[in-house]
């Protein structure tokens, strides 16, 4: 006589995992990606101390700060980093974002999901939450890291403040950045709902935003405005200032173009300042002290721009077929 076994043996239990629901489901689904990310963390961050070492040598030598420092103070492989960390955040919206819903609905995953007990909106829910806070983690972790590179040692380095490479690289732009790229990749993915087309419309995207951004990064606070004599030197104290733009003035305040009497020669020159009266230079400048906070301003218009995105991709979930 045969018998059937409908439950556990006696004396056996089932094994427990240690991770269970839609936490194993992510896992396993994205462990490759959790260890890439987890690669980039620990080496980018080794390979930023290994070149500040190499640099605090090279002032050492050569008696830097009480002597100037030596030109060029960094090489190839410091342009290469600036390089790298401008696009983490578009390669993390390429391979993160765009295909983390688009290809469960290329693969069918997510109408096998979608029949389970947990409901569409929960497993959207916790997609988003592992591959943001990832995201953040590993942009915060190599943003603080770069800026306590660069910080101390800003006035040697090749990168002005204001630029891309640093303004975007240090504090809180770059997780700020890599969010709202990363999300914009997810909803991207969502209306698309294949893997090769939305990483080609989330790269080129994320192109056009960067592209924006340099544009919007000199008004995210005032320009402030110094007028100094037309003779004189700008003072040291603006040494670290982003000049915007620059005049000349007369007495009365009225300005002309930096090139009014450039095209003359000498004695014309000076009769063409005699003339309008010009006495003084007027510089339009951004200060480093300005750059915290312009920094913060730009990270929380992205940071909402992210939560409108994450809004959008977990609202319309149940609207449409994955």
């Amino acid at each position: 006589m045969s018998t059937t076994l409908t439950g556990t043996p006696a004396g056996r239990t089932a094994p427990r995992r240690a991770v269970r629901g839609l936490t194993w489901l992510i896992w396993r689904q994205h462990r490759a990606t959790w260890l890439c990310l987890l690669g980039v963390t620990v080496a980018v961050p080794l390979w930023i101390g290994y070149q500040r070492g190499q640099l605090v040598e090279v002032l050492d030598a050569a008696g830097w700060p009480e002597r100037p420092a030596p030109t060029p103070v960094t090489g190839d492989q410091y342009d290469l980093l600036m390089m790298l960390l401008g696009a983490l955040p578009v390669v993390l919206a390429v391979f993160l974002g765009a295909p983390l819903i688009a290809a469960d609905s290329e693969q069918g995953t997510a109408r096998l999901v979608s029949t389970q007990s947990v409901s569409r909106r929960r497993w959207l829910a916790a997609k988003l939450g592992w591959c943001l806070t990832a995201t953040l983690v590993v942009c915060a972790v190599i943003s603080a890291v770069h800026t306590w590179w660069w910080e101390p040692y800003r006035s040697v380095l090749s990168y002005t403040w204001l630029e891309g490479s640093v303004f975007d690289n240090t504090g809180p732009v770059l997780p700020a950045l890599a969010l709202f790229l990363t999300a914009a990749g997810v909803t991207i993915g969502v209306l698309v709902r294949r893997v090769l087309p939305s990483m080609l419309v989330t790269f080129l995207f994320a192109v056009a935003v960067e592209t924006a951004w340099g544009m919007v990064r000199t008004h995210l606070a005032p320009s402030r405005t110094f007028v100094y004599p037309l003779e004189g030197e700008l003072p040291a104290r603006l040494s670290e200032s982003y000049e915007l733009d620059r005049w000349v003035a007369n007495a009365d305040g009225q300005l002309f173009g930096w090139g009014s009497c450039a095209e003359y020669t000498e004695k014309a020159q000076a009769a063409c300042i005699a003339d309008k009266g010009i006495v003084d230079n007027v510089v339009e400048y951004l200060g480093y002290d300005q750059m915290a906070a312009m920094q913060w301003t730009g990270a929380a218009v992205l940071l909402a721009g992210t939560a409108l995105l994450t809004a959008f991709v977990v609202w319309q979930a149940p609207r449409r077929a994955l």
